[in-house]
């Protein structure tokens, strides 16, 4: 009979190795065993690593569980506790990028360099039509992908390490700097789409910051015109071809403060949309008060605003004379992002900028808007220059005026 020697044996064609694991909430430790290692030396290798990590309460249990079986368990775990559009987001990586890639692969064997080419793949050959995936998309894979290990780490307890956190995404996939218009271009798009009924929608995107998500789940019981001041607290969106609705982003509700003139042009869309209601009578829709709807007072697809703006943008580039500049085409979102980087450039606090954003850590401002406060740094040395010069001038005119 095959002995054991020092914690490794050999039985049938294959090797294993048992360490005593303890339990440290009763001290109690028991025998766990693992097998098929090819080798004497795998399975010694194993062992001292399971013996390491079982001192450290780091142990995980060996599991034949695939990729493809951990991820279907773990997202429907998260079904009742993230927004639908979070939850249909990880599926459609699972379903799309992950399973179909790696989803056969045992769940403890994938390695920093397994994910680290299939972010490779994914950007170079493996897109929709065989084309390669945005740096966006690669970059949303990798998130839901780290949570998920990250689970499979902190809660599960299936993996000793997350995988994901160590692998590598192909250059270029970092964040681009943000390319927004300018204060004049947003002013000439805002004139252009004054005689829209929807004007105010994207004037209050403009000014406040706030998401598309976010301005279509508004109520006028949030909006206090006198004070200038709108209460962010909850977001619109689409899963499957359904509207729902949920809390912010971030999942806090927050006050921004808005101009006069913003507060005026939702004066006047809010005479508006009274008017468009008496005018529908009893076909008017029961919308809860939402201060953006469509001129029967349904709610707006967030599509609907997305696709008008680039229309908007279109009609004004038509009706200009050939000497005149063009806009250049802008997203929706890209009016949040002028709104960050013209408060940013005109020196407002990094922290004032991100509690009107929604951002619930500072850190994430100056993660996306990095390159604006490189350009608004290159100055910083000719202003203490010239407050140095000031305070020296004023201290020789002072000693001056004393001699006399």
């Amino acid at each position: 009979m095959p002995r054991l020697r020092d914690g490794v044996i050999k039985r049938g064609g294959s090797w294993s190795y048992v360490i005593r694991v303890p339990n440290h909430a009763t001290g109690v430790s028991k025998p766990r065993w693992v097998g098929g290692f090819e080798t004497e030396e795998d399975a010694k290798a194993a062992r001292d690593e399971a013996r390491v990590r079982a001192r450290r309460g780091a142990y995980v249990n060996r599991s034949t569980s695939t990729v493809a079986d951990y991820l279907a368990e773990w997202v429907e775990a998260h079904a009742s506790t993230v927004k639908p559009k979070t939850l249909a987001g990880y599926r459609h990586d699972i379903d799309h990028y992950i399973v179909p890639r790696i989803g056969r692969m045992r769940l403890q064997a994938l390695r920093p360099a397994v994910i680290s080419k299939l972010y490779r793949d994914l950007a170079e050959h493996v897109g929709c039509d065989g084309r390669p995936l945005s740096a966006w998309t690669v970059s949303h894979v990798h998130r839901t992908l780290r949570k998920a290990l990250a689970d499979a780490v902190d809660v599960e307890q299936l993996l000793a390490a997350n995988p994901a956190a160590r692998s590598k995404r192909p250059r270029g996939h970092n964040a681009e700097p943000v390319q927004v218009w300018t204060v004049d271009q947003l002013a000439t798009f805002l004139a252009a789409a004054r005689s829209h009924r929807l004007h105010a929608f994207y004037r209050l995107a403009a000014s406040s910051g706030a998401r598309r998500g976010e301005l279509l789940y508004l109520r006028w019981r949030a909006v206090d015109l006198d004070a200038a001041e709108v209460s962010f607290g909850g977001s619109t969106a689409v899963v499957r071809g359904r509207r729902v609705e949920g809390t912010t982003k971030g999942g806090r509700s927050r006050v921004v403060s808005i101009d006069s003139e913003t507060v005026e042009i939702l004066r006047a869309h809010q005479r508006q949309q009274a008017e468009e209601r008496q005018a529908a009578g009893s076909a008017w829709a029961d919308n809860d008060g939402l201060v953006f709807t469509t001129r029967w007072g349904e709610s707006l697809y967030p599509d609907t605003v997305t696709a008008l703006m680039t229309k908007l943008i279109s009609t004004y580039n038509k009706s200009v004379g050939v000497d005149a500049e063009a806009l250049p085409h802008a997203r929706l979102h890209d009016l949040r992002h002028l709104h960050a980087t013209t408060l940013l450039l005109a020196r407002v606090p990094v922290h004032v900028v991100a509690a009107r954003l929604g951002h619930a850590d500072p850190a994430v401002t100056l993660r996306v808007y990095s390159h604006v406060l490189r350009e608004h740094a290159l100055d910083v040395g000719d202003v203490f220059a010239l407050a140095v010069k000031a305070a020296v001038s004023k201290s020789v005119s002072k000693r001056a005026e004393q001699r006399r």
